[in-house]
């Protein structure tokens, strides 16, 4: 079935297609990018809604599809909604041309929807920044775009918190001063988003915080708390971890079964062990997942062998939108 065909049943009111037909926008070539974008606005709010929802899906599931070029262009949708979740499905996109989309966006959207999810999109930047796998002037761009976003009073809380999210990569003296700042606001919201923050940073510094909140009343800060003390590896975590895998909360359980997962060693491993033993079979799941991703990124991971006996490295194909 033909790019126009599939819009032709996606604008019809009365027929609603499968999601399966998504797959046909995938890699489509510039003439059906073309016949795309002339037929996009015609179809249905709604319907457009539950295309790019359904796009976003398929590619989280999929490593197979490539829709990025439709939802570039959906970042000029007339709906919030669209523009939001073309955002998320971008996750993976590090070219130049998305950056400056996601700058223009967080600048420029009327949305606080579409500001926020931009601030957390350019999280995955500011990483690359760090890493030094970004050009040191496109970095220090994007974190005074994120360091505006922060600094202004009159923006909305959801925005200011992503932004302090992705920042927080960053890790030096001034990111530890937004950090700070963030956990003593007046806003629920921006201190579980400073806690968050704390874990993204890598400053051991944090860690008596993190301890104390792992015993908050409020289960999200627990469950941010937990999630932090994994990605700092604390091993001091571990006897306040062990107790969390028995939260009232489930989310807060998980966590702390991942954190213990990413601490490792001898006393995280056994434990792990023995709750994947559970006979709660919700916490036995989550035990034995965090065990594989602890012997995953602590063993040797072996490739694949050919007929012939040789390693399969995979294809390395170029992605032209790489950086240079």
């Amino acid at each position: 079935m033909n790019v126009a065909t599939l819009l032709k049943r996606w604008s019809s009111e009365t027929e609603t297609p499968p999601l399966t037909t998504l797959y046909g926008f995938s890699r489509m070539s510039a003439p059906e990018l073309e016949v795309f974008r002339e037929s996009w606005p015609g179809i249905p709010v709604e319907r457009r809604r539950r295309m790019v929802r359904g796009m976003v899906e398929i590619t989280e599931a999929s490593f197979e599809v490539d829709y990025r070029e439709v939802f570039r262009y959906l970042l000029t949708d007339t709906d919030a909604e669209v523009r939001a979740e073309a955002v998320e499905g971008l996750w993976e996109d590090e070219s130049p041309a998305c950056l400056r989309s996601l700058f223009n966006l967080l600048r420029q959207d009327p949305s606080p929807l579409v500001r926020s999810k931009a601030a957390s999109s350019l999280g995955r930047f500011a990483l690359l920044a760090e890493l030094g796998q970004l050009d040191g002037e496109i970095g220090a761009e994007v974190r005074q775009a994120l360091r505006q976003v922060i600094d202004d009073e009159g923006e909305e809380i959801e925005v200011c918190r992503r932004a302090v999210e992705s920042i927080a990569y960053f890790g030096d003296e001034e990111v530890w001063r937004i950090i700070q700042a963030a956990y003593h606001h007046e806003s629920k919201a921006m201190r579980v988003s400073a806690v968050f923050a704390m874990g993204r940073s890598i400053d051991p510094s944090w860690a008596p915080t993190l301890l104390a909140e792992l015993k908050s009343r409020d289960p999200e800060m627990r469950y941010e708390a937990a999630r932090s003390c994994g990605e700092l590896e604390l091993q001091e975590a571990i006897p306040q971890l062990t107790q969390l895998v028995h939260d009232p909360d489930r989310e807060v359980q998980g966590a702390a079964l991942a954190a213990l997962g990413q601490i490792g060693g001898p006393e995280a491993r056994r434990l792990l062990v023995s709750f994947a033993d559970s006979e709660d079979e919700a916490l036995a799941e989550a035990a034995q997942e965090a065990l594989d991703d602890m012997e995953f990124a602590t063993g040797i991971v072996e490739m694949p062998l050919t007929e012939d006996g040789s390693e399969d490295g995979g294809d390395d194909d170029d992605d032209e939108d790489d950086w240079p």
